[in-house]
Order: structure tokens, then C-alpha cells, then sequence
């Protein structure tokens, strides 16, 4: 993962740079990039990330897996946050199905945590009849950040065809967050990213990777006004996806706007000041509590995986594992996994 989980890049300070095995010349995205990575090679089945803003669903997308970020709380963790989730990262809905019986069983050191449930994950396959009737809007621009690009958008209309043709009713759904949102998340972040580095010592704080010293130093000149303004962008980003959300059973998107990008770079942008605007589409489903998952719909020209985010209502967990295996029964074969170099 990168320094302190923020960029959606396998670049770090502290270990090898991590690559893209579809693509050695690819980030596997981040910041759960040696999830992604691992899981696409085959390094075995069931792999762990974590997920503030995209980090499960980002590198879900570009190494062609399947990842689900659950609803706040329905998987433990330490410390808890607001919008951090843990989730499985696997090849197959079947194989984080199984994830999800260990994962979300309860632990009381997460504040945060939901009650104890005792949900039949092994009830996720209900085959593609579970599309028939659903109601689902479909979301195309994220309102903010990069636009989409054409093959990604291709892609996930292919997915909507596949669904409404499984019995779906397919409405289009108009972007609902806004750029200030997310600069207010990005500034809100970039502060407490300060104060954590102002806490290293020296020698260490030099360590870190320049561009995100960069960006968390932008936020120096920033006054008590402007941070609180910030943080209120959490809570708006959440009232209006909820709101958006409301009169669907499900919504579906891109997980990103643009495929796996060069491995070497921070972030699409590559730009401190411009760090998040791929996040647009993952991001408000952490405010909203929301369960979202990416599933691979399929490749660019270049043969770069392209993820389908399927989000759900808050605590549809299952559901959203359900209607990610209807699809992953709905859509074409996939392309053979990648093998390591030289086999």
C-alpha cells in the first residue's frame, strides 16, 4: 500500500513499487494495491484491503477482481473512522461470500460496529432471476473530478444492456455529487494528514513520499473556518447520495473514470493539488454507509480490465453480493487470468 493509504497507487516509500499484472507497465491501483495485484496473479484466494474513499473498488476495477466495501461497521476494524471499511478481495463473489462469514462476525473494539447479525452469506447465489423486477439507476458522470472516458463508459452501458435484458429496469440516474464536496473532503484530508506527519520526527517526515508531503503541506495556510467548511462537504456528500439512491434497489456506475494508469504515478493527475478526482463515483458510498462493490464488465483495446460498481441500500450487503454473482452469470467469459512473466 502507499504511505499512509492515500493515494489509489501501489507507490511507496517503504517497499517495492507494485504493478499491474494485466499490464507490468499499469498501476493495480490502491490503496489496497497488493490486494488487487496478488489476487489477479493468483498469489491465492482470499486477500483483505481497506477503504476510505475507493481504496477496495479502485484496485477491484483495474486488476479485474471482485471486491466489496460493506456497510459502515459490518466488518470490525481498529480504529474505526468515519467511511473506513475493511473487505474481501477475491476473483469470484463466491469466494468473498465465504470471506464475509469470518469478516463479519462482531468485535467490540470497533465503536463503530453494527449489532450482530446472523446473515446467510451463503444464500449470495441466487442466480439471475434475483435481477428480475429490480429497479436500478444508472449513474454515468460522477458530478465531479476526470471525466469519464469513452471506453470505460461503453463498458459499464454494455452492463446495463445485460441487466435490463436479465429483467432490470434500467433509469438513468443524474449525478448528485459536486465538486465542492469533494474538495471539501480533499482539503479536510489534506489537514489531518498534516497534523500526522507535523507528529514524525524530522528524518522520518522526509521519508515520506514527496507528493503527498506536498499535498498534506498545502493545507498549512488553511484557517479553522475553512477546515470546519470542509468536514460540513462529508456530511452533505452523504444526505445527497442517500437521497439520490432512495428510489432505486440498486445503482450502478464505473468504479473509476479511466482505466489502470502509468504504475509510477501517484494519482491519474499526478498533481498534489488535484489528488482525488478519480474518486468521484466510490467515495460518496463511504459517507453514505452504503454497501459498493466493483465487478469486472469488461476491458479496454489494450486489454485493461474495467470494474462495475453495483451499490446497494444501507445493510444490503447480501443483496449486493447477490446481484454482483447475477451478473457475474450475465456477462460473457472473462479473458484468462494473467500469468506471471515468461510462462
Amino acid at each position: 500500500m502507499p504511505d499512509y493509504g492515500m493515494l489509489s497507487s501501489g507507490l511507496s516509500s517503504f517497499h517495492p513499487l507494485s504493478r499491474n499484472p494485466w499490464d507490468l507497465s499499469k498501476g493495480p491501483g490502491g490503496s489496497s494495491a497488493g490486494g488487487g495485484a496478488a489476487a489477479a496473479a493468483g498469489y491465492g484466494p482470499l486477500h483483505i484491503g481497506t477503504d476510505i474513499g475507493g481504496s477496495l473498488r479502485l484496485p477491484a476495477s483495474w486488476c479485474g477482481i471482485f471486491s466489496l466495501k460493506p456497510s459502515l461497521g459490518r466488518i470490525p476494524i481498529d480504529p474505526p473512522y468515519t467511511g473506513r471499511a475493511a473487505g474481501p478481495m477475491t476473483r469470484t463473489v463466491q469466494d468473498a461470500a465465504l470471506m464475509m462469514q469470518v469478516l463479519s462476525q462482531p468485535d467490540a473494539r470497533d465503536s463503530m460496529s453494527l449489532p450482530a447479525q446472523n446473515i446467510d452469506w451463503q444464500q449470495f447465489a441466487e442466480g439471475a432471476e434475483r435481477l428480475r423486477g429490480l429497479r436500478i439507476g444508472l449513474l454515468l458522470e460522477a458530478g465531479c473530478g476526470l471525466a469519464v472516458e469513452p471506453e470505460v463508459r461503453a463498458a459499464v452501458e454494455q452492463a446495463a444492456r445485460w441487466l435490463e435484458q436479465a429483467g432490470a429496469h434500467i433509469v438513468p440516474l443524474q449525478p448528485f455529487m459536486t465538486q465542492t464536496m469533494l474538495d471539501g473532503m480533499d482539503h479536510f484530508w489534506r489537514m489531518r494528514s498534516l497534523t500526522d506527519l507535523q507528529a514524525l520526527p524530522a528524518a522520518q517526515r522526509e521519508q515520506v513520499l514527496p507528493y503527498i508531503r506536498a499535498w498534506a503541506d498545502s493545507a498549512a495556510g488553511l484557517s479553522g473556518a475553512e477546515v470546519f467548511q470542509a468536514s460540513q462537504q462529508f456530511h452533505l456528500a452523504r444526505v445527497a447520495t442517500v437521497r439520490a439512491c432512495s428510489v432505486f434497489d440498486y445503482v450502478i456506475s464505473p468504479v473509476g473514470p479511466l482505466p489502470a494508469f502509468a504504475a509510477e504515478l501517484p494519482s491519474p493527475t499526478n498533481d498534489p493539488l488535484r489528488p482525488l478526482e478519480h474518486i468521484g463515483f466510490t467515495v460518496p458510498f463511504n459517507m453514505s454507509e452504503q454497501p459498493a462493490a466493483s465487478v469486472n464488465c469488461g476491458y479496454t483495446a489494450s486489454g485493461l480490465p474495467i470494474g462495475l460498481q453495483i451499490a446497494g441500500q444501507r445493510f444490503d450487503d447480501l443483496g449486493v453480493l447477490q446481484v454482483a454473482n447475477a451478473f457475474e452469470q450475465i456477462r460473457p467469459p472473462q479473458r484468462p487470468w494473467p500469468l506471471p512473466p515468461g510462462i
